[in-house]
């Protein structure tokens, strides 16, 4: 009898101890800050659907005003045509490569589209029509929408990659979940240097 009392006074400590430790392995805060980059990255994607939807319509404005600027549209087309081609799901937000990729092509995209706005400033009456400003601003809008929902990808990774990488964390995130540490925007060259406006 004594050693069945002793047993379950074992089982009993054994018991208290793993939930003890099960709170701090962080199972369930490491799910939650996964599904808030999920809804982080979901928003950033929603953003440049927007702008990758207007695009179309802007292009179709300036080039009635603009029909000698055929390259600078083309750059446009093309480089709206790989965006939307380059698509990446939220498995592969630890991948540099695909992320890395990613990117490069929102980037080029968004490149294109100031040297379109370069050239419109040639074309008064361009900058005039009441269509273009209209598309103007709601592009505007939406390239303060993705700055926006960037910034907050960026603070749900941060947060997210701590709890990956901080111990005890980190053994629940790669043994029994199996998560890695999630990509983030990086800055470019590009927007390291003040863009050239030539007229």
């Amino acid at each position: 009898m004594a050693l069945s009392g002793f047993m379950r006074k074992v089982v009993l400590l054994v018991f208290v101890a793993s939930l003890a430790l099960s709170s701090g392995c962080g199972y369930n805060a490491l799910q939650g800050l996964d599904e808030d980059v999920k809804a982080s990255w979901a928003e950033v994607e929603n953003q440049y659907q927007r702008r990758s939807d207007l695009i179309p319509n802007l292009v179709s404005v300036v080039k009635g005003y603009a029909k000698h600027e055929k390259e600078t549209l083309e750059a446009v087309i093309e480089a709206r045509a790989k965006a939307t081609q380059t698509k990446i799901d939220v498995k592969s937000l630890s991948d540099a490569g695909s992320f890395g990729k990613f990117q490069q092509a929102q980037d080029s995209l968004s490149s294109a589209l100031s040297r379109l706005m370069v050239v419109v400033e040639r074309y008064p009456d361009l900058k005039a029509n009441q269509n273009f400003r209209d598309l103007q601003s709601q592009l505007e809008g939406t390239e303060n929408r993705i700055t926006v929902a960037r910034r907050r990808y960026i603070d749900a990774v941060a947060t997210y990659n701590k709890k990956v990488r901080y111990f005890p964390t980190n053994l629940t995130a790669k043994y029994l979940l199996g998560l890695e540490v999630r990509e983030t925007f990086q800055t470019t060259e590009a927007a390291k240097e003040a863009p050239k406006v030539e007229f």
